[in-house]
Formats: C-alpha cells, structure tokens, sequence
C-alpha cells in the first residue's frame, strides 16, 4: 500500500462490495457514509471546485475534515455543467447508494434528486439528510445547535436561563447514522424487492428522538423537566464528588447492589441496616441524608484510592476528563482499537474508529483522509472512461486529478 489513490481490500467486512457515492460535506453526510466505509462500502466522495467546506475551517471545526472522512476515495467533478453531470451519471451507474446533505432543493435543481436519478436507476437507495423531514419547516436551512435549540436539548444541557449546545456535533453524527441505519436497511429490502428507495434522516427530528425521554416525563408526572443541572434525580447519589487531591470523579449508586457494596466498604453500615432506605425510591427521596455522608467519605480519599476501590466494589463510576486525556486512554487503546489517523498538516494521531465490532471485527484505516481529487482517475476508469478521455475533461477543468505524488502514504 503506497499511495492513497489505492485502496486497500475489504475484503471479509459486511459491506465489501457495495459503493456508494457521497455527496457531503460538514458532519452530517460525511459521518453517514464514514460509518458505512469503516464497515467495508467502496465510498466515493464527489467534492465542488472548493472542496469539502470543512477542509478550510478553523478552530472549533478544524478537525472535523480528517475525522469524518477516513476510508473514502474523493473526486473532484464540477456537477454544475452538462459535462460534469455526464461524469456523475457514468459513475452512478455502478453505484448502490448515494448520500447528499445539501439545502433543500439543491440536488433537485441540478438534475440529481431522487425523482430524476430513482427513474434512470431503479436499483439506486438515495439517502436525503436534510435539517428537516417533510412538513412546515422542511425548506429551513438548519444547524446542529440550531436543533438542539429548538429540539429542547439545549434547555435541558444547560443551567436554567443558560440554553448549553452539548460540547459535540451530537446531533449531525446522530442523524448521519440513521441515515447509515436507513441504507443498511434498503439494501436489505432490495434483496427482496429489486429496488432501491429513498431513506431520509433529519436534524430536528433527532434532536426530538433525543428529547423524548424528558417529553414522557412531562406526560407521565404532568410536570415539565427541570434542566439537568437542577434535574430530580431518579438516585440518591447520581453525582460528581471532589477527592482528597482536588481531582473529580463521577459515581452512581444505582442498585440495591451498588448501596450494598458502598455501606460496607465505606464503613457506613448502619445506613444498609436503616429501614427507611431499603429501596432506591426511598433512597431518592433521602438525598439531603445521604449525599452529605457520601460526600464525606469520598473527599477523605485521594483518586487513585478511590478509583481503585469503586473498581473493586463495582460500583459505576468515571472519573472527569479532557478530550486530550483519551488519546493514551487504556482501554480506547486496547488490542489496537485506536487509528492511526494522517491529518492534514502531516502529523498523525490516534483517533477512536467507530464504537462496533462485529464477531472481533474493528474499524481499521484503508485509507487516509483523501486528497481532493485524489482518486478521480480511478474512479473514472472504472466507469469506462479511457486515459485521453480522462484528460480531456481535466484540460476542460470539468474533472481534477491530483497529482500521484502528493498523495498522502496510507498506513499498513
């Protein structure tokens, strides 16, 4: 494996075999296809004149390129020109799927919607990610926080008056991976019927998928749910704690087990022979006894103490870290779990792949996050394109070609 303009086999993963054509950009289309890549689908990447958007951006986004589009050959096919459109129609032609996270009507207008490309190719699955499912606000353009704004996640995440965004792109990757789930689930149902569908997934509707939890609270109790820092809490200890040396770690007691094996090893066995707290509603209802005591003998603790002794009474607990901790995390870096990911600059990093392993199966990198243009030879080619035709639509500037030697070397 030299260059990224080969990919390497996927063979014995469960979607070898299957292409797919994304047109993506940002989190949503490019987590949808990146989990269908990781799990062994030929994924073709067709990028504008300027690229995936998120290739130039800085700061809190300055990563995401790299991280959602490992496993993925890119083309370069200026879709807005007859010529170009020709190209893309070639390589649909060999193609199961195609991905597209575009503003509404976008594809529509250049000829590619699903109305047009499902009666020229009947076994295509076409897979729309939009902010929207069908209805009143279906034109919207929308935004991750914009979602979890208007979906209630935002109200529940953040103190009350103090709407807080989670601090990831949870809702883009979630509804990109219904839209992974959708596909999946197509290329079943064709086994069967012989024809492809149309599989949409939206960012408000999963927000509200995410909200639902609070949304039944509200109609089982008749009482609207308090942001989860005020939250009522189903335990009596569900909490962060401060250790003797400052460090926090988190702790749930949340079974008659877990209170068990807290009151003895803690010393606090009158609280296990204590009627009024034999059960966890009643445990619940006691925090203002409880949480002191807790917090009192978990303060008296340095970390690794601690840490050591919930592990040994198997009791739930984490302790509080930095995405920057995780990269020499243990257990991320158990039996190769982390990939070695190649990023822009040069350097490399180790990344988690996707959180699935299938009969001992994990992510692996077959190839690097791509060059734009990298792989457009060879993906024309295998649509029938000769070399002087190739040429000539890189002369036309219709298609670009990166240049071989600037690719970047994927790992074994």
């Amino acid at each position: 494996m030299t260059t990224a303009s080969k990919q390497a086999p996927a063979e014995g993963l469960p979607l070898s075999g299957i292409r797919v054509l994304e047109f993506g950009h940002t989190v949503m289309g490019p987590s949808c296809s990146m989990v269908l890549a990781d799990l062994g689908a030929d994924v073709i990447k067709v990028e504008p004149p300027e690229g995936d958007r998120t290739r130039a951006n800085v700061g809190f986004g300055s990563a995401l390129f790299p991280v959602f589009n490992r496993n993925k050959r890119s083309i370069y096919v200026d879709i807005k020109t007859d010529a170009g459109k020709a190209v893309i129609h070639k390589v649909i032609a060999g193609a199961d799927a195609l991905i597209e996270n575009f503003a509404y009507g976008t594809m529509d207008r250049l000829g590619l919607g699903y109305a047009a490309l499902s009666a020229a190719y009947p076994r295509l699955i076409y897979c729309s990610l939009k902010g929207f499912l069908g209805g009143p606000y279906e034109k919207r353009a929308a935004l991750d926080e914009i979602v979890q704004y208007m979906g209630g996640l935002a109200y529940m995440t953040g103190p009350r008056g103090m709407p807080l965004r989670a601090g990831a792109s949870v809702v883009d990757i979630m509804g990109g991976m219904f839209g992974a789930l959708g596909i999946m689930a197509a290329l079943r149902e064709r086994e069967h019927t012989g024809r492809g569908q149309l599989v949409q997934s939206a960012l408000f509707e999963s927000t509200a998928f995410l909200v639902a939890q609070h949304m039944g609270q509200q109609a089982l109790t008749g009482v609207a749910p308090l942001p989860m820092p005020e939250k009522a809490s189903s335990w009596a200890v569900y909490d962060p704690f401060q250790t003797a040396d400052g460090k926090t770690v988190f702790v749930g007691i949340t079974s008659d087990n877990h209170w068990r094996s807290f009151c003895t090893g803690f010393g606090v066995e009158e609280l296990l022979s204590d009627p009024a707290l034999k059960s966890n509603p009643q445990r619940a209802q006691a925090r203002d006894r409880i949480m002191p005591v807790v917090t009192e003998k978990f303060a008296a603790e340095p970390f690794a103490s601690l840490v050591a002794k919930l592990e040994r009474l198997k009791i739930p607990f984490g302790p509080l870290a930095t995405p920057g901790d995780l990269f020499d995390d243990p257990q991320l870096n158990h039996d190769g779990r982390m990939l070695d990911l190649l990023l822009p600059t040069g350097k490399r990093a180790k990344l988690p792949g996707i959180p699935l392993e299938m009969d001992g199966r994990k992510s692996r990198i077959r190839l690097q996050p791509p060059v734009m243009g990298a792989h457009t030879r060879a993906v024309l080619a295998e649509a029938g394109y000769t070399d002087a035709q190739i040429s000539e639509l890189i002369a036309q500037q219709v298609v670009i070609a990166a240049d071989a030697a600037a690719l970047p070397t994927s790992l074994p």
